[in-house]
């Protein structure tokens, strides 16, 4: 099977320069899932020479912000949450899938698990709200 990105969230991404200048790629995005990947490199550590804790956060939330814009585009991360399990270290590829568990008119909610592998590095908890449309 092609991995498919809804043509809302593909609008979304190309006017997203932060997440590709982290290096985070989206593999796909229909349906209410989302799958997007990351390999940590010397720049994106912390003093203890692990991957920062805001950069899988942002792995976690792109991932959330394109599973939530495939069922309700417009949506904008509202509330978030993040448990970290394990540090992740140089060269290691980091997947998080998101999958929407809720879909309102007018908002989302969704989980999403960051791993290296098999390990679980992160879980990550989000609502997504409809953001009004832009004034003209």
């Amino acid at each position: 099977m092609t991995p498919v990105i809804t043509e809302f969230v593909q609008r979304m991404l190309a006017g997203d320069p932060g997440s590709s200048v982290m290096g985070i790629e989206v593999l796909s995005a229909a349906e209410g899932a989302a799958f997007a990947r990351l390999t940590v490199v010397v720049q994106l550590t912390n003093g203890h020479g692990i991957c920062h804790g805001g950069i899988v956060y942002s792995l976690a939330d792109t991932a959330f912000a394109c599973a939530a814009n495939s069922v309700l585009p417009r949506s904008a991360t509202a509330d978030a949450s993040i448990v970290y399990f394990s540090p992740a270290r140089v060269g290691e590829v980091l997947l998080a899938e998101a999958r929407v568990r809720h879909r309102g008119s007018r908002q989302v909610f969704a989980d999403v698990t960051v791993r290296s592998g098999d390990r679980l590095v992160a879980d990550y908890r989000g609502r997504g709200a409809l953001l009004k449309p832009p004034a003209d």
